[in-house]
């Protein structure tokens, strides 16, 4: 995934800010473009949604200024492109996702309901985006002096986890730290009979990444509890947690599961949900 573009969404509110400094290290460690995406709703009825530079409201130009110049002193020498898109945010984004390598979302942005966990705009993009997600949320800086936290992933085991594995897998390679990798063998009493088998699988993918990365340290975490137990509890640790969009249950034409859904809307650090499409 080196050197592919990685587009992040700004309204200038303070979670888009942190998004995209997280975007920015992240363009910066993968020697990858920056685009900083504004989207405004049409200045006129009937102009195309996700058209960059196309129809947009009045002051679309001013809005990025100070967000594309957070993000060049960011980057430093790192490419940063601007894009200015008519049409509701989270269909934008939706939109770029096809040819992005990552999109990044803040938790929540400007207006919205407050005290609401997650706004609507990052929980459509983490639900109906393709490929790789990340919400960021919670605390993400490193600390000096300190050893950096390790990337958590979860995976049940199943070939639809390979995915968020990969990814996980590469965090942890770019941010030279360690890779927790937690598997949870009962959300109900079907998932528990078949328990071993999970565990199994999960032990077979995990191996396999873990030969192809013999740098990165892995510990393993077979919890016999729910997966959102598990996972929060491994994301108060982390520095990043990285899950499918979609596990073994939950219904075959949702886009995001629970467990997905319930980390992208709680979890303390920030959240890559990866789906299996890329």
């Amino acid at each position: 995934m080196t050197g592919t573009e990685i587009v992040v969404g700004y309204d200038g509110s303070p979670g888009a800010e942190q998004a995209l400094a997280w975007a920015a290290r992240e363009a910066r460690c993968r020697r990858s473009a920056l685009t900083v995406c504004l989207a405004r709703t049409p200045a006129y009825p009937g102009a195309p949604p996700g058209n960059a530079q196309s129809g947009v409201a009045p002051g679309g130009e001013e809005a990025l200024i100070p967000g594309l110049q957070l993000a060049r002193d960011l980057m430093a020498d790192g490419e940063v492109r601007p894009l200015i898109a008519a049409g509701p945010p989270a269909a934008v984004l939706c939109e770029r996702s096809a040819t992005a390598g990552m999109v990044v979302v803040g938790c929540r942005g400007r207006g919205g309901l407050p005290g609401l966990p997650i706004g609507s705009v990052a929980l459509q993009v983490a639900a109906h985006a393709r490929g790789r997600i990340v919400v960021v949320r919670g605390e993400w800086q490193p600390v000096p002096g300190l050893p950096p936290l390790p990337v958590a992933v979860g995976s049940d085991g199943s070939p639809a986890s390979d995915a968020a594995v990969r990814f996980g897998f590469e965090e942890a390679g770019l941010r030279g730290t360690r890779l927790l990798a937690v598997c949870a063998l009962a959300d109900d009493p079907a998932v528990l009979s078949g328990a071993r088998q999970i565990a199994n699988d999960f032990e077979r993918l995990i191996s396999r990444h873990e030969q192809q990365h013999p740098d990165i340290a892995v510990r393993r975490q077979v919890s016999e509890g729910s997966a959102r137990h598990a996972l929060l509890e491994a994301a108060a640790g982390a520095q990043m947690l990285v899950v499918g969009a979609r596990g073994r249950g939950g219904f075959a034409d949702m886009s995001l599961g629970s467990v997905g859904m319930a980390m992208a809307c709680y979890a303390s650090c920030p959240v890559g949900v990866v789906h299996d499409d890329q």
